[in-house]
C-alpha cells in the first residue's frame, strides 16, 4: 500500500484544489445550490469518497500535516468576534434582539438534547454534542473547527460525526422552512400583511444600510489583517489564562479580545478597524480550514455510530420545528412576519444564515415580502449567533470534558 505524506504547504495547496473542484460542482449541480452546501465541502466529500475507496482496496493511503488548519481556524473564530458590536445590537431594535434571546435558547436546548440522547443511546456526551448547536446553528464552521477537540481527547470519528451532522442539517432546514411557515399562515389564518423597518436610526446607520460599493485596497487588507493578528496574539494569553480554569478551546481567547476592540472601536474615531476588509478575510480563513478539515474526514469511523447518529439527527430536527412553530413564532408577535422569520429560523437553526434568508425568499415569494423579517435575521444570524453559540458550546465542552 502507497503512503503519500503531505507536509503543510502541499495540505492546504490539495485543500484549494478540493475547494476549486467544490466551487465547480456547485455550479453545475442545482441540489448543491439549492440547499447552499458550502464548497469545501462538496469538494471535500468528494475527495473523502475518493480516499475511503483507495483505502479499502488497499491502495494508498494519505497523511496530512494540518498545522495550518489551526491557524485558519483560529483566524476565522477571530473574525466572527469583531461581529459582536453591542452598538448594532441596540441600533437594530427590540426585534433583533427578541431573537437574538429566542435563538440563543434553541442553542442550548440543541446541546442538552443532544447530550441527553447521547447518554440515553450509549454515545460518548462528546460525540453526541457534537450533533447539537455545534453542527446546527454552527454548521460546518464550527463544527470543523470543535471536531478536533474531541478527537485530541482520544475519540475516533468525532470530525465525520460533526460533518455529517451539519451537512444534514443544511438539507433539512432547507426542506422545513417553507413548509413550516406556510402551516402557520394557513392553519392560524394570519393577515398577510408586513410591517415596516421604521427605526429612522436603523435606516441612519451606515454599516447596516451602506449600499455604497467601497473600493478595496491593499493598505486595508494589511491593516485589517494586522488587527486580527494582534487579536489572535493577545487572545492567546487570555486563553491560557482562562484554561487554568476550564478546558476552552484556544480560539476562545481571541474572540473574546476582538469583540472589545470592536466595541472600543465602535466608541472612538482613533483607529478603524476595516469591517469589509476583515470578512473577506473571515471568507477565506473559513473556507481555507473547512477545505484542510475535509480532506482528512475518515468516513469509515462512520460505520460504528450510524445508527445512533440516525436518531440524534432526527431528534434535532423534530426539536428545532417543535420549538420555533411553537416559541419563536409566538415570541417575535404571532404575525406574518413572525411566520417569515420562523421560516429563517429554521433555516439558520439548523444550517446557515443563507438557507434561512432562501427560506425566507420562497415564503415571501409567495405571499408577500417582510421587510421585519429579511432585517432581523441576517443582523443575527451573520453578525452575532455564531458569537454566543462559540461561548455556549464552549462552556458545555469544559463541563464535560472535566
Amino acid at each position: 500500500m502507497l503512503n503519500i505524506k503531505m507536509d503543510m504547504i502541499q495540505t492546504v495547496g490539495l485543500a484549494v484544489v478540493i475547494l476549486i473542484i467544490g466551487r465547480f460542482l456547485r455550479k453545475k449541480v442545482k441540489f448543491f445550490e439549492t440547499y447552499c452546501i458550502p464548497s469545501p465541502v462538496i469538494g471535500g466529500f468528494l475527495f473523502a469518497i475518493i480516499n475511503l475507496f483507495l483505502r479499502q482496496m488497499n491502495l494508498i493511503i494519505f497523511e496530512f500535516d494540518n498545522t495550518l488548519q489551526s491557524f485558519f481556524m483560529t483566524l476565522f473564530f477571530t473574525s466572527i468576534g469583531f461581529n459582536a458590536s453591542w452598538r448594532l445590537l441596540k441600533i437594530g431594535g427590540r426585534k433583533v434582539i427578541m431573537f437574538l434571546i429566542v435563538s440563543i435558547i434553541l442553542v442550548v436546548l440543541q446541546n442538552i438534547l443532544a447530550v441527553g440522547i447521547g447518554y440515553a443511546t450509549g454515545v460518548d456526551p462528546l460525540i453526541a454534542l457534537l450533533t447539537g448547536s455545534t453542527a446546527m446553528t454552527g454548521g460546518h464552521g464550527t463544527a470543523a473547527a470543535m471536531a478536533p477537540i474531541v478527537e485530541e481527547l482520544g475519540h475516533t470519528g468525532a470530525k465525520s460525526v460533526a460533518i455529517a451532522a451539519a451537512t444534514f442539517g443544511l438539507i433539512a432546514g432547507s426542506s422545513l422552512g417553507g413548509p413550516l411557515a406556510n402551516r402557520l399562515i394557513k392553519g392560524r389564518k394570519l393577515e398577510v400583511v408586513a410591517e415596516e423597518v421604521d427605526n429612522q436610526q436603523v435606516r441612519n446607520d451606515e454599516f447596516l444600510f451602506n449600499n455604497d460599493v467601497k473600493k478595496l485596497d491593499g493598505e486595508s487588507f494589511a491593516k485589517a489583517f494586522f488587527m486580527i493578528l494582534l487579536a489572535m496574539f493577545i487572545g492567546s494569553y487570555v486563553s491560557t489564562f482562562l484554561n487554568q480554569f476550564l478546558n476552552f478551546p484556544n480560539y476562545i481567547g481571541p474572540m473574546i479580545v476582538a469583540a472589545i476592540l470592536r466595541n472600543i472601536s465602535d466608541h472612538t474615531t482613533k483607529f478603524d478597524l476595516h469591517y469589509e476588509e476583515v470578512h473577506i478575510l473571515e471568507d477565506v480563513s473559513l473556507n481555507l480550514f473547512l477545505g484542510m478539515a475535509m480532506i482528512s474526514l475518515k468516513l469509515w469511523e462512520l460505520s460504528s455510530v450510524a445508527g445512533q447518529l440516525a436518531v440524534l439527527l432526527l431528534a434535532q430536527a423534530l426539536l428545532a420545528w417543535v420549538f420555533i412553530y411553537f416559541v419563536t413564532f409566538r415570541f417575535m408577535g404571532r404575525n406574518y412576519d413572525a411566520a417569515v422569520l420562523s421560516a429563517g429560523h429554521v433555516g439558520f437553526g439548523l444550517g446557515a444564515t443563507p438557507n434561512g434568508i432562501a427560506n425566507m425568499q420562497s415564503v415571501c415569494d409567495k405571499y408577500k415580502h417582510s421587510h421585519i423579517a429579511f432585517f432581523v435575521m441576517p443582523i443575527v444570524g451573520a453578525l452575532f449567533i455564531d458569537f454566543f453559540n462559540v461561548a455556549i458550546i464552549s462552556g458545555f465542552f469544559s463541563f464535560l470534558s472535566r
